[in-house]
C-alpha cells in the first residue's frame, strides 16, 4: 500500500538508465571535443616546428610554388615529425570514430551496473589511436625518405609532379578496391562492430579499440597520404581530407561517393602524369 507497482518501478528504472546514458553521451562527447580541440591547436602551432602549419599555409597561398630546402634530419627532428603525423590524426580521425565510441561507452554502461563506463571508453579510444600511431611511424619514415631522396620540399609536398600524380592515382584506385569497401562497412555501421566484436573488461576495450582503429586504417590511410600531395602541414588540405573522410563514414546513405573521390583523385593524378611528361 502506498509502494509502486512492478510497472511503474520498471517505469522508473528506464527512465534513470536514460537520464544516465544521457549524462554519460555528454561527458564522453565533450572528453572528446576537448581532445580533438587540443590536437587541432596544437597542429596549428606546428608541434614545436620552427614554422607554424598557419604561417605554412599562408605562404602557400601567397606564393605557390615557392621552393625551400628540406629540413636536416636529426633525432629530434624526426621525433616532432611523429608527434605532429599523430596529433594530427587525432585531430582528423577522431570525429568521424566518435559514433562508434559514444556507442561503445553506452553499452559499457549497460554491462557494468555499478561503475561508471568512463574508464573502459578510455581504454577503447587508447587502443584506436593505437593505430593512427603505428601510422603515424610509416608516414614519419616515409616522409624522411622522400626528402632524403629529394623528392619533398621545405613546404612538406612533393615537388615531383609524376610522383605526386602517382600518390593520386593509387589512392583513388584504393577506393575502389574490396578491402577499401570492407573496411568502410564497419566504419560506416558501428553497432554491427559493437555487437559482433563486444569484449568484457579495459583489455577487451582496449583490443576492441584496436580492431576498430584497424578497421578505420585500413579505410583511410591512402587518403592520408594525400597529405603528401597538397603540402602535410597544409591547414586547407588538413580540413579537405578530415572533411572528406568524416562524411564517406557518416554518410552511409551515399554508397557511390567512394565511387565519385575515386573519379577525381584518379583523373588529377593522371593529369599531373600527363602534364609533367608532356613538359619533358
Amino acid at each position: 500500500m502506498g509502494g509502486l507497482s512492478p510497472r511503474s518501478s520498471m517505469v522508473n528504472t528506464a527512465t534513470g538508465l536514460e537520464q544516465i546514458l544521457r549524462r554519460d553521451r555528454l561527458v564522453v562527447l565533450l572528453a572528446l571535443s576537448s581532445v580533438v580541440a587540443l590536437a587541432a591547436a596544437y597542429t596549428i602551432m606546428g608541434v614545436g616546428m620552427d614554422m607554424s602549419a598557419l604561417t605554412m599555409t599562408r605562404m602557400a597561398i601567397e606564393m605557390p610554388g615557392m621552393l625551400m630546402p628540406p629540413a636536416q634530419w636529426s633525432a629530434g627532428y624526426a621525433v616532432k615529425m611523429f608527434l605532429m603525423w599523430w596529433v594530427m590524426m587525432i585531430a582528423m580521425m577522431v570525429p568521424s570514430a566518435a559514433p562508434a565510441i559514444l556507442l561503445f561507452s553506452n553499452v559499457a554502461r549497460k554491462q557494468q551496473s555499478q561503475a561508471t563506463p568512463f574508464l573502459t571508453t578510455w581504454f577503447f579510444l587508447a587502443g584506436y589511436l593505437i593505430a593512427w600511431l603505428l601510422f603515424s611511424l610509416v608516414a614519419t619514415a616515409l616522409q624522411w625518405a622522400f626528402e632524403k631522396l629529394g623528392l619533398m620540399t621545405g613546404m612538406m609536398e612533393i615537388g615531383t609532379p609524376v610522383i605526386a600524380g602517382a600518390v593520386l592515382l593509387a589512392a583513388g584506385l584504393y577506393q575502389l578496391t574490396p578491402l577499401k569497401k570492407a573496411c568502410l562497412r564497419h566504419c560506416q555501421h558501428p553497432v554491427l562492430f559493437v555487437m559482433q566484436r563486444w569484449r568484457p573488461g579495459r583489455s577487451g576495450a582496449f583490443g576492441m579499440g584496436l580492431q576498430h582503429g584497424a578497421y578505420c586504417l585500413g579505410c583511410c590511410w591512402l587518403l592520408m597520404t594525400l597529405l603528401f600531395v597538397g603540402g602535410v602541414m597544409n591547414l586547407l588540405w588538413i580540413a579537405g581530407i578530415a572533411v572528406y573522410v568524416a562524411v564517406e563514414k557518416l554518410a552511409g546513405r551515399w554508397p557511390l561517393l567512394p565511387n565519385a573521390a575515386a573519379i577525381v583523385l584518379t583523373g588529377s593524378g593522371l593529369w599531373l602524369i600527363a602534364r609533367a611528361i608532356s613538359a619533358i
